[in-house]
């Protein structure tokens, strides 16, 4: 009862083989299928490392300027 187009060979995501390889987000190389969507574990971790110590952010327009007409309360 072995069936060879099993789920079997396919990665967590279920994509398998058919996930195509992009350039790295760290240093532009390609990636591979282990490390996706990174090329390597060492691209992985200062990755990790940049969102862990903050570098990445997304940006925030603070609004100090309310007029006493928009208050809804």
């Amino acid at each position: 009862m072995s069936d060879s187009s099993n789920s079997g060979g396919q990665g967590k995501d279920g994509e398998g083989e058919a996930r195509r390889l992009r350039p790295c987000p760290v240093c532009a190389k390609m990636s591979t299928p282990a490390d996706h969507p990174f090329c390597s574990d060492r691209c992985a971790k200062v990755d990790l490392n940049r969102w862990l110590s903050g570098g990445y952010g997304i940006p925030v327009v603070e609004f100090d300027d309310l007029s006493e007409g928009d208050d809804q309360s």
